[in-house]
């Protein structure tokens, strides 16, 4: 009996993002410099208190800190509109490496989600160009776990829409960049 024939793991990939969401290479040292960019040029676009825009500082310094603890490697952010509200979308991109006994097929990562999720979600396995995927959503999230080749592991995007909501525009928007999700 021959051992299946697995594709080699990905040196890197490549992910179509609009021009209007603002990247963050949290694999820099300088993220904190682009992120505060970021924030900046929110508070001269619309007019905040200051107490609103260091609240929106505070609250994507500590997605980007918990991101970069756990292996993020890019954060994009898009602005979403509403009177008085400065939340902005974002995507979260990371890398889950399971090598070895840690890699479980997107089946089996899927029911570990959907046991261990506290929150109404609905968790799915679907297939992407990129490969499988296990779908993970909620009102204003989608967690795509896209299977790497080569049994390297996951990359992880993760999506928050908190204003829209994933039942949106800007929803379809985020489910159109994870369709266009490449190895290379």
């Amino acid at each position: 009996m021959t051992e299946p024939i697995h594709p080699e793991a990905p040196e890197d990939y490549q992910l179509l993002v609009p021009r209007d969401w603002f990247r963050i290479d949290l694999t820099l040292d300088r993220w904190r410099s682009q992120l505060k960019v970021f924030v900046d040029q929110q508070a001269t676009r619309r007019p905040m208190p200051a107490e609103t825009k260091q609240e929106l500082w505070t609250t994507l310094r500590n997605t980007a800190e918990s991101g970069v603890a756990q292996g993020a490697l890019e954060l994009f952010l898009r602005t979403e509109s509403a009177v008085g509200v400065a939340t902005p979308a974002t995507l979260l991109i990371s890398v889950l490496p399971m090598r070895g006994a840690l890699n479980s097929p997107p089946q089996e990562l899927a029911e570990a989600l959907s046991a261990r999720r506290e929150t109404a979600a609905d968790v799915s396995v679907v297939p992407l160009p990129a490969g499988e995927t296990v779908r993970v959503v909620t009102t204003t999230t989608l967690d795509l776990y896209v299977q790497m080749p080569g049994e390297a592991g996951y990359l992880l995007l993760a999506f928050t829409v908190p204003l829209s909501g994933i039942e949106s525009p800007l929803g379809e928007l985020c489910e159109a960049i994870s369709g266009s999700l490449r190895w290379v």
